[in-house]
């Protein structure tokens, strides 16, 4: 799963559950929930993988940005603890990269690694349909939490 989408699902989260301290671990395990999900993935080399990772990498960061900056000054820790909740497992792949090394324990990346429910083609029926999804989850829990204190 992109991260992008980890990052609007962890933004849901943390909006309908408006407490960090519940945020946070849900984020985390929504992130294994929707690994075990069909996604798009099976990269055709390296080059291919880090070509997107940087993209979505970079995308996820501007959603947190923006995410963050939408969000209603009472509901910011909330969701920037789902945010970083749903994004935290991934941390594996840059940690790769740069250190050469994951900075979890070996069972955590094997299970990680084993729950994958990759395939190529699946970019627009899976990340695509999914992030729409996670933004509108976004929209409709920051809106409702929103509108019930108004009230």
């Amino acid at each position: 799963m992109l991260i992008t989408n980890h990052v609007l699902s962890g933004a849901a989260i943390g909006a309908a559950s408006g407490r960090p301290a519940a945020a946070l671990p849900l984020g985390i395990a929504s992130h294994f929930a929707l690994d075990a999900l069909p996604h798009w993935g099976r990269w055709r080399s390296r080059e291919h993988f880090l070509r997107v990772a940087v993209a979505d990498g970079l995308t996820g960061l501007g959603a947190m940005a923006a995410v963050y900056a939408l969000t209603a000054r009472e509901r910011r820790a909330a969701v920037l603890a789902g945010m970083v909740g749903a994004a935290l497992p991934d941390l594996d792949k840059p940690s790769e990269l740069f250190f050469g090394r994951s900075p979890y324990p070996a069972a955590v990346d094997a299970f990680h690694g084993r729950i994958q429910d990759e395939a190529p083609g699946r970019f627009y029926s899976h990340e695509m349909v999914g992030g729409l999804l996670f933004a509108t989850a976004f929209a409709v829990a920051a809106g409702r939490r929103t509108r019930r204190k108004r009230a």
